[in-house]
């Protein structure tokens, strides 16, 4: 196996290719550049998860993190928006598991914007860019960290990782 170093963009391209949870680089740009897979490596379908399952590889999040872009963004809604974009593109099946998340009287998550509006007077619902999603926006920035923190802990990334990604948001 061997290093190379890419640029930022380039890296954030590809990991943004992942198809499921463990998919290595190497597998990614195989399957893009339409080369055979070799002896010995072996592509792994992903199963629905029910429960949280750990993360074996959060190549989206660690290029959102490495490039720079969330450090770009001015608002925080920006970039708890495109932090949460990255958690569907990396996992759809595990973000499902965001409509579970709900404050004391508020639901945070949905594919409905009328049930977050029915959930408070002002939810002020935004859609998750690039996901059947919506999310209440009308909340404080250490909310929006605790929302991430959650959704990120159902889908079973790790605790280093997800107060790197809170801490940016």
């Amino acid at each position: 196996m061997k290093t190379i170093e890419l640029d930022d963009d380039l890296y954030f391209f590809i990991a943004s290719q992942t198809r499921h949870i463990g998919e290595s680089a190497s597998d990614i740009l195989r399957r893009l550049l339409e080369q055979p897979a070799q002896a010995g490596t072996a592509t792994v379908a992903a199963a629905p998860a029910m429960q949280p399952q750990p993360v074996a590889d959060a190549l989206g999040l660690e290029a959102l993190l490495d490039s720079g872009e969330l450090q770009k963004e001015e608002k925080s809604i920006n970039r708890f928006m495109l932090v949460l974009s990255t958690l569907y593109r990396d996992n759809p099946e595990g973000f499902t598991q965001a409509t579970e998340i709900k404050g004391r009287k508020r639901v945070y998550f949905s594919r409905d914007p009328e049930a977050l509006r029915a959930s408070g007077s002002t939810t002020k619902p935004k859609p998750v860019p690039e996901t059947p999603f919506w999310v209440i926006t009308n909340t404080n920035t250490s909310r929006k960290q605790n929302m991430v923190a959650q959704l990120m802990n159902s889908m079973g990334y790790d605790e280093d990782l997800t107060a790197r990604v809170c801490g940016a948001v």
